[in-house]
């Protein structure tokens, strides 16, 4: 997909900016429960007077976390979907403005008058596009980039728990953060109590690409997903959260198991046709024996669906271990 593909390397280019401050209150202003509030994200230091009141989301899996914290009243717009909202959050959605189907102008971004823009991907802050978070700032605006697209190091687990410890902080909600977080991990617990003693089994993702695989690599939350539903990622050793890997590549790492990402106007059997009729993968042992697990894209990015997603994944690579329906 071309908005991952060209873009999210260009994490390592975004400006390590000078704190960014919210509006101070008047020297008379009361400070709200918890404020001010100081946080450094992706080199951006940003201090919160108060909680920011017209909030907007690029890409949905930012989206759901400020839904899945009960923040649809802060949201003056949302954009850009890779699949269907959970059906948990989808009420809360309809009653937030969708400013575009993909990333809005930079004028329509303006036009919704936000104190804050929440982004999923690097690409949500693209400079050239006016968007980037130094135009922003100039414009007194706050902005966060979602913790898997720092510039350095891996995110894990803790990095999502802290996404969501922060986010709950800024939007003045820290007990709904705490509470996600104490569910969250009791489900990822539950299901590395039911894989304990459980081999892993090798795994390769297939997100899209024709000439080339683009897939999962090693910087990149789906990393850990994997290897905490009993896997390995056979491209772990690339150093981005996707890559285009060669099938030749594909072919010599002999994966047990395709990981399908189902997202977009190719649909899971459109891919699964792909890889079982390409002659050069035939003695791959997951095309030979047809094994398949399918997962949203939602759900393998830094977001509220991973600690299920690692249930669902476990219950694919692992049928014998998933709990009875």
């Amino acid at each position: 997909m071309s908005w991952r593909r060209t873009l999210l390397p260009a994490a390592a280019l975004i400006p390590l900016l000078a704190a960014c401050a919210a509006p101070a209150p008047g020297p008379t202003a009361k400070a709200a429960p918890g404020f001010p509030y100081t946080v450094t994200n992706c080199g951006t230091t940003t201090t919160y007077q108060a909680p920011p009141k017209r909030a907007v989301t690029m890409n949905q899996h930012v989206t759901e976390i400020m839904l899945a914290l009960g923040l649809e009243k802060s949201l003056a717009g949302t954009a850009y979907l890779d699949d269907a909202i959970l059906p948990a959050y989808k009420k809360a959605y309809d009653s937030v403005p969708v400013l575009a189907k993909e990333y809005p102008s930079k004028e329509a971004l303006l036009a919704a008058n936000p104190d804050f823009v929440y982004g999923g991907y690097s690409s949500a802050f693209d400079a050239t596009a006016g968007r980037g978070r130094e135009d922003l700032k100039r414009s007194g605006i706050a902005t966060r980039l979602n913790t898997e697209y720092c510039p350095t190091g891996a995110p894990s687990f803790d990095d999502l728990y802290r996404e969501v410890t922060e986010v709950g902080r800024t939007f003045g909600v820290p007990d709904r953060a705490e509470r996600w977080t104490r569910e969250a991990r009791a489900t990822v617990a539950a299901t590395e109590k039911r894989l304990k003693g459980t081999a892993p089994v090798s795994v390769f993702v297939y997100d899209s690409g024709d000439k080339t695989a683009f897939t999962a690599g090693g910087k990149g939350i789906g990393d850990e997903l994997i290897t905490r539903a009993g896997g390995r990622n056979v491209f772990a050793d690339l150093d981005k959260a996707f890559a285009d890997a060669t099938w030749e590549q594909v072919v010599a790492r002999k994966p047990d198991v395709i990981l399908i990402y189902d997202y977009g106007a190719t649909t899971v059997e459109q891919k699964k046709k792909r890889l079982l009729d390409d002659p050069a993968l035939r003695e791959v042992p997951a095309v030979k024996n047809r094994r398949f697990a399918v997962l949203p894209l939602s759900d393998t990015v830094l977001g509220v669906r991973v600690p299920a997603a690692v249930g669902k994944l476990a219950a694919q690579l692992h049928p014998a271990t998933a709990p009875a329906p």
